[in-house]
């Protein structure tokens, strides 16, 4: 595992992956099992992101049922930690608490599904939290797949709005509530339904070792959406 004096916190949000608990909404255009073996990929080439980042502590918060196999999955690369709490809200509540307490000063928490982002603006995230309170970076369907924060602020992510399109806003309302100034990353997209597959794998064609297990998962699914279309094969 990496070192923990770094004061630097990257903290993957993640559940274990089993059939129908993760990335519910992709259900409608794939399998169960092809949905659990795409997060698997996608798992897999976040925490390798997460790994090119220098001086930064990596750590994986999720439900207290998922510790001991995400444990296994992660190894010696990641610290994992159980969140207190169920949901998104209390999981990201249970990230600035916890690394807080133990004197970490920037802390940024993101998506398990995001092997799409630069490793620079992961990068730039703990760099505008030396101005401001809170980092947020906003996803282009009224998200955000990263915040970050300099202390814990338990109201932060009080309330309704927690996936879904105007969990942005809700968040920005909060943040001006407590008085934090906010600074933002550039905004991405995530990966929720059959749209951003398409669009993931036209990048990763391009440029396949930024994510190479999910490069060759979507290689593999394109050509089953083509042969499906043809009437050659199934889905």
């Amino acid at each position: 595992m990496r070192s923990s004096r770094s004061d630097r916190v990257l903290v993957i949000m993640a559940k274990a992956p089993r059939p129908g608990e993760v990335k519910t909404r992709l259900a409608s255009s794939l399998s169960p099992a092809a949905v659990t073996d795409f997060y698997c990929c996608l798992l897999d080439d976040t925490l390798a992101l997460a790994r090119s980042l220098s001086d930064v502590e990596i750590a994986i918060m999720c439900p207290d049922s998922d510790v001991n196999e995400l444990a296994q999955w992660a190894g010696k690369e990641a610290r994992v930690v159980a969140q207190k709490g169920e949901g998104l809200a209390a999981g990201l509540t249970s990230v600035f608490a916890h690394f807080a307490a133990l004197g970490r000063k920037r802390v940024v928490a993101f998506n398990s599904d995001s092997p799409h982002l630069p490793a620079s603006v992961l990068g730039s995230a703990f760099e505008v939290l030396t101005g401001h309170d809170v980092v947020v970076g906003p996803t282009h369907d009224g998200g955000y797949y990263l915040v970050g924060a300099k202390a814990a602020h338990p109201a932060l992510f009080d309330g309704d709005g927690m996936g879904t399109n105007n969990a942005l806003e809700a968040l920005l309302a909060r943040a001006r509530g407590l008085q934090l100034s906010v600074g933002f990353t550039d905004p991405f997209y995530d990966i929720d339904v059959e749209g951003d597959l398409t669009r993931l794998a036209a990048e990763l064609r391009l440029a396949p070792a930024r994510a190479p297990r999910t490069a060759v998962w979507l290689k593999e699914w394109g050509r089953a959406v083509a042969q499906l279309r043809t009437g050659t094969g199934d889905l």
